[in-house]
């Protein structure tokens, strides 16, 4: 096998160090972000929520204040999302490697 013949070969295997797997990571990536995004959402709302409860039995007139953190809860989770969609409208189609004869 000639030098030529080997560069051919990894190009055709690599692209421009875009392996075939680059898409794959970069959706888990995507995914990854809004799974646990949404889960510490779900965990700060579920936290909260046992908050709000024990306000309305000790002190009855600070309930408005303790939905602040729900709102908070509810903004990590719509920021996963975003994050979520930038990431995934990023990812490209690998150059070259993604068939193999």
């Amino acid at each position: 096998m000639e030098g030529g013949e080997a560069a051919a070969m990894v190009a055709e295997n690599f692209g421009e160090a875009c392996p075939a797997s680059a898409p794959f990571f970069g959706y888990m990536g995507a995914a990854a972000a809004l799974i646990f995004a949404n889960l510490g959402a779900a965990y700060g709302t579920a936290k909260s929520g046992v908050g709000i409860c024990s306000m309305g039995v000790m002190h009855p007139g600070l309930i408005m204040k303790s939905i602040i953190p729900v709102v908070m809860a509810g903004g990590v989770g719509i920021f996963g999302f975003i994050i979520a969609v930038v990431v995934g409208t990023k990812i490209k189609e690998a150059v070259g490697g993604g068939s193999q004869a």
